[in-house]
């Protein structure tokens, strides 16, 4: 089957959103589809994005049909208007925008809607996001009442509280009009909000990389009926309160540089995959391909009040066997947990599992209590006292970071990564990655420094704890909600790559990825995909991210070298040392071919491509893609330069 590029670089068939590029006076920034991104003052960002969300009873965001599309563009500033349908089951919300940039560096933002049809939402407004840079630097934030107040926007991730059983905003950014920012001694800009009350929440929480301003406060009941006929306006707006000429001037980058900080060495953590969704019994060829990868270990899921629980154990103990891997073991309590922990120590002493770990959850707790690790710990210390014992949680970061987590007990602590909880496209997913590494730093301030294990990264989430609803069954033309196209396409490979290098970098005790086989794994099974066109993987083949976790392999029980890249969001990777090897994994994450600068290489260097190029090859014959001669470049200084195609990887392996 021959796939598209647009197949190949991010799983559809499809053209990605147009960046427009305009300015409002001394401001640059992006309109891409309704939304404004990366509003900055020469280069300091200043807005990452604004953008109108439709929330349904199930937070789920109601996707947008933009038409009628009319923008005008001078020199200096802009105008742009628009139509939008957000139609989804019995949704049917309409707005118009109109949004203004001047030549004196303010924007205004201004959306009027109607409800054409009865329905529940949850938000319905502005969401606008600002750049994680903010952290630690100091605001004024004037309040719904008239007071003015001065805060700092938080250091490390701010829990989202609940109180009296509604999530709640950071303090005291709530009941907020406007909203000042000091981004530098030289820069101080105002944000005013209208036509609604607007609060903010710390969207590191769930690895968005950005402080969210949003209408329609938490602690109002929620979900709540619109009905028809009801009008929402509300506007936006950012105004230049002081600037200065003599900051940097904005350049658009003709190369990106990708530095290797020699003198930067972290440990590699353990690396793992998470059990297949698929009642799937592996060949000889799928287990040397897993084989091939070195991981650590292989994550399986076990609920004590399943019947066939011991048939599954069973299996699954098995398969780790053939792929001699240990298993990190969730194991999940529910009525009866005692009676049933007993029962499974027998079948412990019986099978005498490869167990490395084991993560303790609750069927009915978000975050694991005392009481389930200690009573744990009582019967599966009598079993082997040497395995460690870890919890926290089976969901995001931020129901770790805002539960009473007995941390202290544990050997170490756990929660679980995916990037869309709150945003989907591709630019989204890429700024998400820098936001990991900040969990990992949060979770050990607030675990005093435990070990910290992140179990299972995904795309997207295996399921949805603040659901209203269940979902209705699928059709044989829809993808399962847990399921992303992307998983098997060049895109996933890069987007793994910085989380890795993100996660990595942050020095956890662990880290457990998708699963094994399957279309949320690394490979296809022999069958291929259940919906072949939609999820466009081949039969029996591996996806472009299979070689990212092989190429960290070779290097298992090495080192990670920090990197730094000029432009993250277009090019990113990470660098692996082991016995006086350096390699560098490198990624375009960008449309667009990419002119790339490498500093700090050795003399000579040997360099193996994945892009569209020979995207088949290294997808249905893996071991003969990884064997291939490698192509041998001389740098200048240390220095190399190279072209990436769109969504193409690089790994450049030399030798001091």
């Amino acid at each position: 089957m021959k796939l598209s590029k647009n197949i190949l670089y991010y799983g559809k068939d499809e053209q990605l959103p147009k960046n427009i590029e305009i300015k409002s006076g001394p401001l640059n920034l992006i309109y891409e589809s309704g939304d404004l991104r990366y509003i900055k003052f020469n280069n300091i960002e200043i807005v990452r994005r604004v953008y109108v969300a439709v929330r349904d009873q199930n937070w789920d965001t109601v996707a947008p049909t933009i038409s009628n599309v009319q923008i005008n563009v001078a020199k200096n500033s802009f105008e742009i208007t628009y139509n939008v349908e957000n139609i989804q089951d019995n949704i049917n919300f309409v707005w118009k925008a109109k949004i203004v940039g001047k030549s004196n560096g303010s924007i205004s933002f201004k959306m009027d809607g109607e409800a054409l049809s009865t329905f529940w939402r949850n938000r319905i407004g502005f969401c606008i996001l600002l750049p994680m840079d903010c952290a630690g630097t100091n605001t004024q934030i004037n309040h719904v009442d008239g007071r003015i107040e001065q805060s700092f926007f938080p250091k490390y991730i701010a829990p989202q509280l609940i109180i009296e059983g509604r999530p709640s905003p950071v303090e005291p950014f709530s009941n907020m009009r406007a909203l000042t920012l000091n981004m530098s001694p030289d820069l101080i800009v105002e944000l005013n909000f209208d036509g609604d009350d607007f609060e903010m929440e710390d969207q590191r929480n769930w690895t968005d990389a950005s402080f969210k301003i949003y209408s329609t406060p938490l602690k109002y009941p929620s979900p709540v009926e619109i009905k028809s006929g009801t009008k929402i306006s509300q506007t936006f707006s950012l105004n230049l309160k002081k600037q200065s000429p003599l900051l940097k001037s904005y350049k658009s980058e003709k190369e990106i540089s990708f530095t290797i900080e020699r003198n930067k060495l972290i440990d590699l953590p353990k690396i793992g995959l998470d059990e297949s969704s698929h009642d799937y019994q592996l060949n000889i060829q799928e287990i040397k391909r897993l084989r091939a990868l070195n991981l650590s270990h292989q994550r399986i899921n076990l609920h004590l009040s399943d019947p066939n629980y011991k048939e599954k154990f069973s299996k699954l103990c098995h398969d780790a066997n053939r792929l001699n891997l240990k298993l990190e073991t969730a194991l999940f309590l529910s009525k009866n947990a005692e009676e049933k922990l007993i029962e499974f120590i027998k079948l412990l002493e019986e099978i005498k599992p490869p167990i490395e770990t084991w993560l303790i959850f609750h069927e009915e707790e978000i975050s694991t209590s005392e009481r389930w690790i200690l009573l744990s710990k009582k019967y599966l210390n009598k079993y082997d006292n040497k395995i460690k014992i870890g919890s926290g949680t089976n969901v995001f970061f931020t129901d770790l970071n805002r539960s009473v987590t007995p941390t202290e007990i544990m050997d170490f602590v756990s929660y679980s990564i995916n990037p869309q909880v709150h945003a989907f496209d591709n630019l989204s997913l890429i700024e998400s990655l820098e936001a990991q590494g900040k969990t990992i730093e949060s979770a050990k301030k607030l675990s005093k420094n435990k070990p910290i294990a992140v179990t299972p990264i995904t795309f997207k989430m295996r399921f949805n704890p603040n659901a209203d609803t269940l979902n209705e069954e699928l059709k044989n033309d829809q993808l399962p909600s847990q399921v992303d196209v992307r998983q098997m396409s060049l895109f996933g490979a890069g987007w793994t790559l910085g989380s890795l290098k993100y996660l990595c970098e942050s020095s956890p005790h662990s880290l457990t990825y998708y699963q094994t086989i399957g279309w949320r794994g690394v490979m296809e099974t022999m069958d291929g995909s259940p919906v072949p066109k939609i999820f466009y993987s081949l039969k029996g083949g591996v996806f472009p991210l299979y070689h990212v976790f092989a190429d960290i392999g070779e290097f298992a029980y090495g080192k990670i070298i920090s990197t730094v890249s000029s432009n993250p969001l277009k090019i990113n990777g990470l660098a692996l040392y082991k016995e006086n090897k350096i390699r560098v994994i490198i990624a375009n994450l960008n449309y667009d071919t990419q002119n790339i600068v490498i500093n700090n290489l050795s003399t000579s260097v040997y360099i193996r491509y994945l892009d569209e190029n020979n995207f088949n090859q290294a997808v249905q014959l893996p071991e003969i893609f990884r064997t291939q001669k490698l192509q041998k470049k001389f740098t200048v200084d240390g220095t190399l330069k190279l072209k990436l195609l769109p969504f193409g990887l690089a790994c450049i392996d030399n030798f001091n």
